[in-house]
């Protein structure tokens, strides 16, 4: 069955500002907030994994693509969402987490993470080959032919999985769609010191696009190739630890109307976290009708989980969790996490690992340590916080509890904190309209 993500780029070069936004992210937090929004908001759900997320091995996460699929199924289910409005995807998948190691078992590896996310169903697939592998010469990038050589191996293996392991059994099968292109950090974000960011040329795009159409075509991939519904591209955005670079029209104009130009895809656009609801719009406006988002939705749960956190602290005092300074704490036992993010000073240092828009603090969440305060302080509220101290740390959420659209629980305080970010992205797709009371358009 043809993808319906296809209609993205029907509808966009119909003119019609529409798109998708993407939520990266593995928390259970945030998937339920984007689910419970798509339910009701009649909106479909794209959710993507990074290679470095989950793996054939596991990921960081700790799953396969599998596993992530069935969690997220289950959270559907739970919440109430029809699953024929779900979508999952796979990000950077390519030899990402490879790349230490000789082109052939670096590919060999990617091959089989291709081959893992198709099999578990996921449709939309970002051909991620721009990095160096071992061998490759360090201090010159990457040909454009050699990029998309390692590409179409990949689509390659992709269709055959799909063709004999997928589409054999379930005739049904949604077969997958394709996203080129990296021109953006690698997954976690912006790394400290890296160079200035840079808007993709349009030359270099068209080229880059040609390239990847005679390879495809050449290795017998027209299929594939007629199923590239986005390119990767850098439009100027990027979080940084206090703010964001500002999505300029201007700056803009020339790779958008290059985009626009190609009538068979769509440009997607990542790291557009923090941007504001009006230049998310704009982008959708300008054809970047994909939009990524991951940092910006784990933030907010952070902020909803130290609101909750200062709550609980009034009220409980030394019989607190310090739900704060134990996430902080596993912080500092593992650098690894954000060292190569943030620089300073001690004290600026310390600042940005509980408050950096790049959200680092998110690979400490599963900590045993940290999930036993996170459930203490959830406990010590579980009757409710009360209102005086709503208003002071969430005054958005007690409005709506006073209202009484939003039930006064921690779990759908936390939730709801983080739909207010969702709710930019809803406002700036339009994706209700890419689908009509839940049939498959």
């Amino acid at each position: 069955m043809e993808n319906p993500l296809k209609q993205i780029v029907k509808i966009q070069k119909e003119g019609k500002a529409v798109g998708i936004y993407s939520c990266c992210s593995a928390n259970e937090y945030v998937l339920r907030a984007v689910l419970e929004r798509g339910r009701q908001t009649s909106s479909c759900v794209l959710i993507e994994s990074t290679a470095n997320q989950c793996d054939q091995y596991g990921g960081y996460t700790g799953m396969t693509p599998e596993m992530f699929r069935d969690f997220v199924y289950r959270l559907a289910d739970e919440t109430g969402f029809d699953r024929k409005l779900l979508f999952l995807g796979g990000d950077h998948l390519g030899p990402l987490t490879f790349a230490s190691k000789e082109e052939s078992e670096a590919m060999e590896e990617a091959q089989e993470l291709i081959r893992c996310y198709v099999r578990a169903g996921f449709t939309k697939i970002h051909l991620d080959t721009s990095m160096r592998l071992k061998g490759d010469d360090p201090n010159s990038r990457l040909s454009d032919e050699t990029i998309a050589a390692r590409a179409a191996l990949l689509a390659k293996t992709a269709e055959e999985t799909f063709r004999n392991e997928v589409f054999s059994r379930y005739s049904d099968a949604i077969e997958p769609v394709y996203v080129i292109g990296s021109e953006v950090p690698v997954p976690g974000g912006q790394q400290a010191g890296s160079k200035e960011l840079q808007i993709t040329d349009p030359a270099d795009f068209s080229r880059m696009l040609a390239v990847f159409e005679e390879t495809f075509r050449k290795e017998g991939l027209e299929h594939a190739w007629n199923n590239v519904i986005a390119a990767v591209v850098q439009p100027g955005v990027e979080e940084r630890d206090s703010g964001c670079v500002e999505y300029s029209r201007e700056k803009a104009e020339a790779i958008c109307a290059a985009g626009k130009a190609c009538r068979t895809l769509v440009l997607e656009g990542h790291s557009t976290d923090y941007q504001t609801r009006i230049k998310l719009r704009e982008m959708v406006e300008d054809g970047i009708a994909v939009l990524k988002v991951g940092p910006a939705l784990t933030f907010a749960m952070r902020e909803a989980l130290y609101a909750l956190a200062y709550c609980e602290r009034e009220l409980y005092g030394f019989r607190s969790s310090n739900f704060v300074e134990v996430l902080d704490d596993c912080m500092s036992r593992h650098p690894e996490y954000w060292q190569k993010h943030y620089t300073g000073s001690e004290k600026e240092i310390g600042l940005k690992r509980k408050y950096s828009f790049s959200d680092r603090c998110r690979y400490c969440m599963p900590d045993s340590e940290v999930k036993a305060a996170k459930d203490l302080m959830l406990d010590h509220l579980k009757d409710g916080v009360p209102l005086n101290l709503l208003s002071q740390f969430m005054p958005i959420q007690y409005r709506k509890v006073r209202e009484g659209t939003l039930e006064n629980k921690p779990e759908a305080l936390i939730k709801d904190h983080i739909g207010s970010v969702i709710d930019d992205y809803l406002y700036a797709t339009k994706q209700e309209l890419l689908f009509g009371k839940g049939e498959r358009i």
